[in-house]
């Protein structure tokens, strides 16, 4: 004689009800929202926060560097060269000339040369 086991009529605590469709419905449609968020929102957002804070980082920046020369040039022209403005120019140009041609020597990324044949 076969002997036959019958499921346990009580659901485990926290999953609805196996004759309750519209829980189930509502946790299907939690979960497909909260993996579309992961996917989708939460990237974008990292995304967004990163082009504001460059945005910022690079206003923040040009401004300090805008500061610092109009500092140099009035602290050259007060204190080493008396009042000759032309030459605390000079220098200070010269200086952003060097760190520029500096900038424009390294904007390509150097390839190691490929090995003889």
């Amino acid at each position: 004689m076969a002997t036959t086991t019958t499921p346990d009529p009580r659901p485990s605590p926290g999953a609805p009800a196996a004759g309750d469709w519209p829980a189930r419905a509502a946790d299907l449609v939690d979960a497909v929202v909260e993996v579309l968020r992961d996917k989708t929102v939460r990237p974008l957002t990292l995304v967004a926060r990163a082009v504001v804070f460059g945005v910022i980082v690079i206003a923040a920046a040009t401004v300090t560097v805008a500061l610092l020369s109009i500092a140099a040039v009035r602290l050259l022209t007060v204190y080493v060269f008396d009042g000759r403005v032309w030459a605390s120019d000079l220098l200070v140009g010269a200086v952003f000339i060097v760190v520029g041609l500096v900038a424009w020597s390294r904007r390509f990324a150097k390839v190691p040369a490929a090995a003889p044949r």
